[in-house]
Protein backbone atom coordinates (compact mmCIF):
# COMPACT_ATOMS: atom_id res chain seq x y z
CA UNK A 1 0.00 0.00 0.00
CA UNK A 2 1.96 3.00 -1.24
CA UNK A 3 2.42 6.28 0.65
CA UNK A 4 2.85 9.29 -1.60
CA UNK A 5 4.26 12.73 -0.86
CA UNK A 6 2.33 15.56 -2.49
CA UNK A 7 1.33 19.20 -2.25
CA UNK A 8 -2.19 19.94 -1.08
CA UNK A 9 -3.26 23.56 -1.60
CA UNK A 10 0.42 24.46 -1.69
CA UNK A 11 1.37 22.68 1.54
CA UNK A 12 3.22 19.36 2.02
CA UNK A 13 1.04 16.33 2.65
CA UNK A 14 1.06 12.55 2.53
CA UNK A 15 -1.47 10.27 0.86
CA UNK A 16 -2.23 6.63 1.63
CA UNK A 17 -4.11 4.65 -1.02
CA UNK A 18 -5.75 1.24 -0.85
CA UNK A 19 -5.53 -1.13 -3.82
CA UNK A 20 -9.35 -1.09 -3.81
CA UNK A 21 -9.33 2.68 -4.26
CA UNK A 22 -9.84 4.20 -0.81
CA UNK A 23 -7.55 7.13 -0.02
CA UNK A 24 -6.55 9.31 2.94
CA UNK A 25 -4.58 12.58 2.79
CA UNK A 26 -2.81 14.04 5.83
CA UNK A 27 -1.13 17.44 6.05
CA UNK A 28 2.30 17.68 7.66
CA UNK A 29 1.02 20.91 9.20
CA UNK A 30 -0.68 19.74 12.37
CA UNK A 31 -0.73 16.07 11.24
CA UNK A 32 -4.26 16.90 10.15
CA UNK A 33 -6.34 14.44 8.16
CA UNK A 34 -7.69 16.47 5.22
CA UNK A 35 -9.53 13.89 3.16
CA UNK A 36 -10.88 10.36 3.28
CA UNK A 37 -12.50 8.99 0.17
CA UNK A 38 -13.87 5.46 0.03
CA UNK A 39 -13.55 3.21 -3.01
CA UNK A 40 -16.86 4.53 -4.36
CA UNK A 41 -15.26 7.97 -4.69
CA UNK A 42 -17.35 9.55 -1.91
CA UNK A 43 -15.58 12.11 0.31
CA UNK A 44 -16.35 11.38 3.97
CA UNK A 45 -14.52 14.33 5.59
CA UNK A 46 -15.48 18.01 5.38
CA UNK A 47 -12.74 20.49 4.53
CA UNK A 48 -13.72 24.13 4.14
CA UNK A 49 -12.99 25.52 0.67
CA UNK A 50 -12.03 28.74 2.49
CA UNK A 51 -9.59 27.07 4.92
CA UNK A 52 -6.21 28.77 5.31
CA UNK A 53 -3.21 26.83 4.01
CA UNK A 54 -0.35 29.14 4.96
CA UNK A 55 1.68 26.72 7.10
CA UNK A 56 0.93 28.71 10.26
CA UNK A 57 -2.82 28.97 10.78
CA UNK A 58 -5.26 26.34 11.95
CA UNK A 59 -6.93 24.52 9.05
CA UNK A 60 -10.74 24.65 9.10
CA UNK A 61 -12.00 21.10 8.56
CA UNK A 62 -10.51 17.64 8.42
CA UNK A 63 -9.45 16.21 11.79
CA UNK A 64 -7.51 18.81 13.80
CA UNK A 65 -5.52 17.51 16.78
CA UNK A 66 -6.49 19.63 19.80
CA UNK A 67 -3.62 19.15 22.30
CA UNK A 68 -2.55 19.74 25.06
CA UNK A 69 -5.53 22.04 25.67
CA UNK A 70 -9.13 21.99 24.45
CA UNK A 71 -10.73 25.21 23.27
CA UNK A 72 -9.94 28.02 25.73
CA UNK A 73 -9.87 25.85 28.85
CA UNK A 74 -6.43 27.03 29.94
CA UNK A 75 -3.69 29.55 29.30
CA UNK A 76 -2.48 28.17 25.95
CA UNK A 77 -3.69 29.31 22.51
CA UNK A 78 -7.14 27.98 21.60
CA UNK A 79 -7.04 24.18 21.17
CA UNK A 80 -3.35 24.09 22.12
CA UNK A 81 -0.41 24.14 19.74
CA UNK A 82 -0.15 20.68 18.12
CA UNK A 83 -2.47 21.59 15.24
CA UNK A 84 -0.33 24.61 14.28
CA UNK A 85 3.11 22.99 14.11
CA UNK A 86 4.93 21.02 11.40
CA UNK A 87 5.10 17.26 12.08
CA UNK A 88 7.57 14.75 10.65
CA UNK A 89 6.70 11.63 8.69
CA UNK A 90 7.90 8.45 10.41
CA UNK A 91 7.82 4.80 9.30
CA UNK A 92 4.41 3.18 9.68
CA UNK A 93 3.12 -0.36 9.44
CA UNK A 94 1.52 -1.76 6.30
CA UNK A 95 -1.72 0.09 5.62
CA UNK A 96 -0.80 2.94 7.93
CA UNK A 97 0.61 6.44 7.71
CA UNK A 98 2.40 7.96 10.72
CA UNK A 99 3.67 11.39 11.75
CA UNK A 100 5.44 12.53 14.91
CA UNK A 101 5.92 15.72 16.90
CA UNK A 102 8.45 16.29 19.69
CA UNK A 103 8.91 19.13 22.11
CA UNK A 104 11.38 21.84 21.18
CA UNK A 105 12.38 25.27 22.41
CA UNK A 106 9.22 26.86 20.97
CA UNK A 107 6.81 24.38 22.62
CA UNK A 108 8.65 24.56 25.95
CA UNK A 109 8.19 28.33 25.92
CA UNK A 110 4.43 27.69 25.89
CA UNK A 111 4.29 24.46 27.89
CA UNK A 112 7.27 23.26 29.94
CA UNK A 113 7.12 19.52 29.23
CA UNK A 114 9.06 16.98 27.17
CA UNK A 115 6.85 14.80 25.00
CA UNK A 116 6.50 12.81 21.82
CA UNK A 117 3.25 12.59 19.86
CA UNK A 118 2.60 10.09 17.11
CA UNK A 119 -0.47 10.27 14.93
CA UNK A 120 -1.31 7.13 12.96
CA UNK A 121 -3.90 6.88 10.20
CA UNK A 122 -4.94 3.30 9.39
CA UNK A 123 -6.96 2.62 6.27
CA UNK A 124 -9.07 -0.42 5.40
CA UNK A 125 -11.94 -0.92 2.95
CA UNK A 126 -14.83 1.34 4.13
CA UNK A 127 -12.98 2.13 7.37
CA UNK A 128 -10.54 4.70 8.74
CA UNK A 129 -8.95 4.95 12.17
CA UNK A 130 -7.07 7.99 13.50
CA UNK A 131 -5.00 7.25 16.60
CA UNK A 132 -2.69 9.43 18.64
CA UNK A 133 -0.08 8.20 21.10
CA UNK A 134 1.20 10.63 23.73
CA UNK A 135 4.49 9.77 25.47
CA UNK A 136 5.91 11.67 28.42
CA UNK A 137 9.65 11.80 27.66
CA UNK A 138 10.44 14.11 30.57
CA UNK A 139 11.18 13.59 34.24
CA UNK A 140 7.97 15.03 35.72
CA UNK A 141 4.27 14.19 35.34
CA UNK A 142 2.36 16.15 32.72
CA UNK A 143 -1.33 16.98 32.48
CA UNK A 144 -3.19 17.50 29.21
CA UNK A 145 -6.52 17.44 27.41
CA UNK A 146 -7.10 16.12 23.91
CA UNK A 147 -9.72 16.05 21.17
CA UNK A 148 -9.76 14.62 17.67
CA UNK A 149 -11.93 17.39 16.23
CA UNK A 150 -13.39 15.46 13.27
CA UNK A 151 -15.40 17.37 10.66
CA UNK A 152 -17.64 14.81 9.00
CA UNK A 153 -19.14 15.64 5.61
CA UNK A 154 -22.90 15.51 5.20
CA UNK A 155 -24.89 16.06 2.03
CA UNK A 156 -27.47 18.24 3.81
CA UNK A 157 -27.51 18.75 7.58
CA UNK A 158 -31.31 19.08 7.44
CA UNK A 159 -31.51 15.44 6.34
CA UNK A 160 -28.89 14.07 8.75
CA UNK A 161 -29.37 12.67 12.23
CA UNK A 162 -26.97 11.36 14.87
CA UNK A 163 -28.02 8.31 16.86
CA UNK A 164 -26.58 6.76 20.02
CA UNK A 165 -26.47 9.53 22.66
CA UNK A 166 -29.82 8.98 24.37
CA UNK A 167 -29.29 8.68 28.13
CA UNK A 168 -25.88 10.43 28.10
CA UNK A 169 -25.13 13.37 30.39
CA UNK A 170 -24.97 16.53 28.29
CA UNK A 171 -23.60 20.02 28.76
CA UNK A 172 -25.19 22.33 26.22
CA UNK A 173 -22.57 25.05 25.77
CA UNK A 174 -24.90 27.29 23.75
CA UNK A 175 -27.40 27.54 26.63
CA UNK A 176 -25.02 26.61 29.48
CA UNK A 177 -27.44 23.91 30.54
CA UNK A 178 -26.75 20.43 31.93
CA UNK A 179 -29.20 17.58 31.49
CA UNK A 180 -29.57 13.99 30.34
CA UNK A 181 -30.09 13.64 26.60
CA UNK A 182 -33.57 12.26 25.94
CA UNK A 183 -33.67 12.39 22.13
CA UNK A 184 -33.40 9.12 20.27
CA UNK A 185 -31.62 10.98 17.49
CA UNK A 186 -30.08 14.46 17.32
CA UNK A 187 -31.05 16.79 14.51
CA UNK A 188 -29.46 20.09 13.58
CA UNK A 189 -31.10 23.29 12.38
CA UNK A 190 -29.28 25.94 14.43
CA UNK A 191 -26.01 26.31 16.34
CA UNK A 192 -25.27 23.11 18.27
CA UNK A 193 -22.35 22.84 20.70
CA UNK A 194 -22.52 20.15 23.38
CA UNK A 195 -20.19 17.95 25.42
CA UNK A 196 -21.56 14.48 26.15
CA UNK A 197 -20.34 11.78 28.48
CA UNK A 198 -19.10 9.26 25.94
CA UNK A 199 -21.60 6.45 25.31
CA UNK A 200 -20.59 2.82 25.70
CA UNK A 201 -21.31 1.99 22.05
CA UNK A 202 -20.66 3.57 18.66
CA UNK A 203 -22.71 6.44 17.26
CA UNK A 204 -24.37 6.41 13.85
CA UNK A 205 -24.51 9.39 11.52
CA UNK A 206 -27.50 8.60 9.30
CA UNK A 207 -28.37 10.39 6.07
CA UNK A 208 -30.19 9.37 2.88
CA UNK A 209 -26.91 8.47 1.13
CA UNK A 210 -25.85 6.03 3.87
CA UNK A 211 -24.73 5.54 7.46
CA UNK A 212 -21.37 6.20 9.09
CA UNK A 213 -20.54 4.42 12.36
CA UNK A 214 -18.35 6.40 14.77
CA UNK A 215 -16.45 4.67 17.59
CA UNK A 216 -13.84 5.99 20.02
CA UNK A 217 -11.35 4.69 22.58
CA UNK A 218 -12.44 4.23 26.19
CA UNK A 219 -9.87 6.78 27.35
CA UNK A 220 -11.83 9.46 25.48
CA UNK A 221 -14.43 10.00 28.17
CA UNK A 222 -16.33 12.72 26.28
CA UNK A 223 -17.86 13.15 22.83
CA UNK A 224 -18.22 16.70 21.52
CA UNK A 225 -20.88 17.50 18.92
CA UNK A 226 -20.63 20.81 17.07
CA UNK A 227 -22.31 22.53 14.17
CA UNK A 228 -21.98 26.33 13.90
CA UNK A 229 -25.42 26.95 12.40
CA UNK A 230 -26.16 29.73 9.91
CA UNK A 231 -25.40 32.79 12.07
CA UNK A 232 -21.98 31.66 13.32
CA UNK A 233 -21.03 30.16 9.97
CA UNK A 234 -21.54 33.59 8.39
CA UNK A 235 -19.10 35.11 10.92
CA UNK A 236 -16.27 32.62 10.34
CA UNK A 237 -13.95 33.96 7.65
CA UNK A 238 -12.56 30.52 6.79
CA UNK A 239 -15.97 28.86 6.38
CA UNK A 240 -18.52 29.56 3.62
CA UNK A 241 -21.82 31.00 4.78
CA UNK A 242 -23.50 27.70 3.92
CA UNK A 243 -20.64 25.56 5.25
CA UNK A 244 -22.68 24.51 8.26
CA UNK A 245 -25.08 22.67 5.96
CA UNK A 246 -22.38 20.23 4.84
CA UNK A 247 -20.56 19.34 8.07
CA UNK A 248 -20.98 17.91 11.53
CA UNK A 249 -18.18 17.70 14.07
CA UNK A 250 -18.23 14.50 16.14
CA UNK A 251 -15.15 14.61 18.34
CA UNK A 252 -13.46 11.94 20.43
CA UNK A 253 -12.32 13.89 23.49
CA UNK A 254 -10.76 13.81 26.91
CA UNK A 255 -11.51 17.30 28.21
CA UNK A 256 -13.51 17.31 31.45
CA UNK A 257 -10.69 15.71 33.45
CA UNK A 258 -7.14 15.96 32.13
CA UNK A 259 -4.91 12.96 31.59
CA UNK A 260 -2.09 12.90 34.15
CA UNK A 261 0.80 11.06 32.52
CA UNK A 262 3.78 9.83 34.54
CA UNK A 263 7.36 10.13 33.25
CA UNK A 264 8.01 7.49 30.61
CA UNK A 265 4.34 6.56 30.33
CA UNK A 266 2.24 6.49 27.16
CA UNK A 267 -1.46 7.15 26.53
CA UNK A 268 -3.48 6.55 23.37
CA UNK A 269 -6.72 7.94 21.96
CA UNK A 270 -8.47 6.93 18.75
CA UNK A 271 -11.56 7.43 16.65
CA UNK A 272 -12.74 4.91 14.07
CA UNK A 273 -15.10 5.66 11.18
CA UNK A 274 -16.84 2.81 9.33
CA UNK A 275 -19.20 3.09 6.37
CA UNK A 276 -22.04 0.64 6.98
Amino acid sequence: MPTQSLEFRGQPALALTLPEGGRAVVSLHGAQLLSWTTADGVERIYLSPDALFDGRSAIRGGVPVCWPQFNQRGALPKHGFARNLPWQAVPGKEGQLALALRDDEATRTLWPHAFRLQLTVALAPRQLRVAIDVTNTGGAPMSFALALHSYLRVDDIAQARLEGLRGANRWDAVRDDRHVEMAEALRFDTEFDSVYAAPSGPLKLVQPSGTLQIAQSAGCTETVIWNPGAALSAKLADLPDDGWRHMLCVEAARIDENVLLAPGAQWQAWQQLTVL
